[in-house]
């Protein structure tokens, strides 16, 4: 039996297939071309900041199309190729491997690497909850040691949007003036949302938040709250059978009220959490992506309504 490919031959095949698919697609008119001269961005938040600052000045896309968990995106060749000819690609190092893989194949002075300006300061072992240990070894080891949840504090979104700002305006001159403009915006919009989390959630009966996986740990560190998650960071991993009796007993020795699920995973775990200790089951979305099921149109309405369901299910006044 021949031996399995290696995986430095499998990307090597994976990339002469996009560039053979963007040259073919400059002589055919296809839609690929058109990734020259834009910005491509990784997933959701990165996306809506960039056109928030953009203005339409630029095309902006996402990689990771609505409804998709980011966390398990899958590059197509056409996608690594328009990744190759953009203007600019926008992502957070450690948070979705696929991408880290790709940026091999980009210009490094076309890319803007954003997690250093994120500060994302809380690792995968201080978020992991109750996830078993060995799924905490494997998220470690596959999407790095950092969570990267950091739009979910906007303060650290405002700081990441300012540096996508600085590089818009310096990659793009004849544009400066409005990007500044229109970063300096959405940073007082961010702000506002700040002032408004930090009231909703000063005083609150419960700090003790349970989540379904580890995303909120940004959020809780900024506004005073004890985030547990069922499982860790990666929203796929599944919790031992201890772990689960951990986090229930958890639930009732603090009365909580509330298990947090999300949008994009399936309920089942806070459900059968909420189950075993007569909690109810509201959601919280991480605001990894807007869909029909998002509770609004944008990152702003959608935190609005985290703060809703916060301020609900712990209690706050």
């Amino acid at each position: 039996m021949p031996a399995a490919p290696s995986r430095r031959a499998v990307t090597a095949l994976v990339t002469a297939t996009a560039l053979a698919l963007a040259t073919a697609a400059c002589g055919s008119g296809s839609t690929l071309s058109s990734a020259e001269g834009s910005v491509i961005t990784s997933f959701y938040p990165l996306q809506f900041a960039t056109q928030q600052i953009t203005g339409g000045a630029l095309p902006v896309t996402v990689l990771t199309k609505p409804g998709a968990e980011p966390h398990d995106l899958e590059l197509a060749p056409q996608d690594i190729a328009g990744m190759t000819r953009a203007k600019l690609v926008v992502y957070a190092d450690g948070f979705q491997p696929a991408v880290d893989d790709a940026m091999a194949e980009v210009q490094p002075a076309s890319v803007l690497d954003v997690a250093d300006a994120a500060q994302l300061t809380l690792t995968a072992a201080e978020e992991e909850g109750h996830a078993d240990e060995s799924t905490a070894e494997h998220e470690a080891h596959d999407h790095g040691s950092a969570d990267p949840h950091f739009w979910l504090d906007p303060q650290r979104y405002a700081a990441v949007a300012k540096v996508i700002g600085a590089r818009l305006a310096a990659d793009d001159p004849a544009h400066a003036a409005a990007y500044e403009k229109n970063t300096a915006a959405f940073v007082a919009r961010l702000t506002t949302l700040d002032g408004e989390l930090r009231t909703g959630l000063a005083s609150c009966r419960s700090k003790v938040l349970v989540t379904s996986h580890a995303a909120f740990g940004y959020l809780a560190q900024r506004y005073g709250l004890e985030q547990h998650g069922i499982t860790g960071i990666s929203p796929d991993a599944e919790p031992s059978a201890a772990g689960l009796q951990q986090i229930s007993d958890l639930v009732r020795k603090e009365g909580i009220t509330t298990i947090f699920q999300e949008t994009l995973v399936e309920p089942h775990l806070a459900e059968t959490v909420a189950g075993s200790t007569g909690a109810t089951v509201a959601t919280l979305d991480p605001v990894e992506g807007i869909t029909s099921a998002s509770a609004g149109t944008d990152y702003f309405e959608v935190m609005r309504s985290n703060l809703s369901a916060l301020q609900k299910g712990l209690g706050c006044s």
